[in-house]
């Protein structure tokens, strides 16, 4: 080892879904959606100039911040925005898990977390997941530096009651939680109701998912005034124009469209219900999922096994090889086209 890398920061990196290279492939490995966003988006892009490149974007994202504001009814003053949930995550780690006690969150659940922790040198405590891959609220009454947790989770898809997730806030009232909400769209309901009651509560949201916007990298966060203030601080130590000019202005275009969201989150739901009978149908089982994803396993075709032959079809959905899901895929929901090709696939590949 040479004598600088001694000084070097080292960590086992996040690593992300495949994004594939090759054409007319069916892309179901990163819970992307499968419809196009709001025409609102489009026309928004269209009408924008390109004279205002040149300049720094607004540092405040004011015209996004509002409009989130409104969507949730609430004060700007109470809402945060990032590069993608990630960023909002990530700065949300480092400004309130300072705590010598360990943080907690599930043991199978959104693999940055313990990326981010170990990064920002934050200790931490998985909690296990029952044998339903559920959350056991109880788990988490323990002493601790700070709770996360996804709701849905990820990449499982079981949904908290907003009871049980109260029912963890309720517990835990001395440290910040945060509740990741990048799915709640697709079948439940967010805690953003919490955050007046409960000035500890952080909940994160994002565009890439119901909003069809990955590519833009637009998440946020709401909660209280104080928390938000705290959150901005380290963000202007970090970078003051975090969000660029078009995300800005898409995705405030973006959450004009309700009609547009709503129709399109319906049909992403309906598909979901549909392919639970038709993968359940096929001898797989999985958690009831409120996400744009299912999480199955087979009852005799090995998950490894199976995601080559589908990769090799050009059917892409992601495999994780991890303790207690090693034998499950994550298959995010597509078009009505898409499913129909993948059951197609599986029906010939399982009864061959």
């Amino acid at each position: 080892m040479r004598e600088w890398e001694k000084n070097v920061r080292t960590v086992v990196p996040y690593v992300p879904g495949e994004q594939p290279k090759r054409k007319d492939i069916i892309k179901l490995n990163t819970n992307e959606n499968p419809y196009p966003p709001s025409p609102m988006v489009a026309e928004a892009l269209v009408a924008m100039t390109t004279g205002n490149m040149r300049k720094y974007p607004d540092p405040t994202a004011e015209l996004l911040v509002s409009a989130i504001a409104a969507e949730y009814s609430l004060k700007p003053e109470q809402v945060f925005v990032g590069v993608g949930s990630d960023d909002v995550l990530a700065m949300a780690f480092l400004t309130f898990f300072n705590s010598d006690r360990p943080i907690l969150f599930p043991d199978i659940t959104y693999s940055f977390y313990d990326v981010w922790a170990d990064v920002f040198r934050i200790p931490y405590e998985c909690m296990p997941l029952n044998e339903s891959f559920e959350i056991v609220p109880e788990d988490y009454y323990k002493e601790n530096g700070g709770v996360i947790f996804p709701n849905p989770n990820a990449p499982t898809g079981a949904l908290l009651s907003p009871e049980a997730v109260e029912d963890i806030i309720v517990h835990n009232q001395d440290v910040i939680v945060i509740v990741d909400e990048a799915y709640i769209d697709f079948g439940g309901i967010s805690a953003v109701g919490l955050i007046e009651k409960y000035d500890n509560v952080l909940v994160v949201q994002t565009f890439s998912k119901s909003r069809s916007m990955a590519g833009m990298r637009i998440g946020y966060a709401l909660g209280s005034r104080k928390l938000i203030r705290y959150l901005n601080d380290v963000k202007y130590s970090f970078n003051s124009y975090t969000m660029n000019e078009t995300s800005i202005v898409l995705g405030t275009a973006a959450l004009k469209d309700r009609g547009y969201f709503e129709e399109t989150r319906a049909r992403i739901i309906a598909t979901r219900e549909r392919a639970k009978k038709e993968l359940a149908d096929l001898g797989f089982s999985f958690a009831d999922s409120r996400a744009n994803f299912l999480f199955v396993t087979h009852e005799s075709c090995p998950a490894s096994e199976l995601f080559e032959a589908l990769k090799a079809e050009g059917i892409y959905v992601r495999y994780f090889r991890k303790p207690r899901i090693d034998n499950y895929l994550r298959i995010t929901i597509g078009t009505d086209e898409e499913m129909e090709a993948l059951y197609a696939f599986l029906r010939k590949y399982l009864h061959r």
